[in-house]
């Protein structure tokens, strides 16, 4: 009667753990990282933005935002991210929205002329990372683009 409850027991212990690893959720696959590559064009000594992040849920409120690090650092400028409020109005499904957003700096040294060049990584929530390469292209006074 004692080895038929303890393989009573042992069987039920085992029908336990593989129904335990039956019901495990199986993780969701993490999308790959996307790289976008952009070329900014500013003045020396100016900020400039190189970049607005935000994120707008289906029902048009804001989700999490991402988070962003700063890969490669530019050789000769800095970059500075600042909070912010985004308006839109016709954004995909949202005839208007107000919502949180970081926006990102490029300021070049007054002395400085020439191509600059940083990436930055965007994380958002469920795993999308986004590698953004962002190539500065500084220039003096007189050379600004004509509109």
């Amino acid at each position: 009667m004692r080895v038929i409850l303890q393989g009573c027991a042992a069987v039920l212990f085992c029908g336990m753990v593989g129904a335990a690893f039956a019901q495990a959720p199986t993780p969701t696959p993490v999308p790959p990282a996307t790289t976008v590559e952009r070329q900014v064009r500013t003045l020396a000594n100016r900020d400039t933005q190189i970049g607005i992040y935000l994120n707008v849920l289906p029902d048009c409120t804001s989700g999490p935002l991402p988070t962003i690090r700063l890969v490669t650092p530019p050789t000769a400028g800095k970059v500075v991210v600042k909070t912010a409020k985004a308006k839109a109005t016709n954004y995909k499904a949202c005839l208007a929205l107000e919502v949180p957003a970081y926006v990102a700096f490029y300021k070049a040294p007054p002395e400085f002329l020439g191509d600059d060049a940083l990436t930055i990584e965007v994380k958002y929530q469920g795993g999308r990372t986004e590698i953004q390469k962002i190539t500065v292209k500084v220039s003096g006074p007189g050379n600004q683009q004509k509109i």
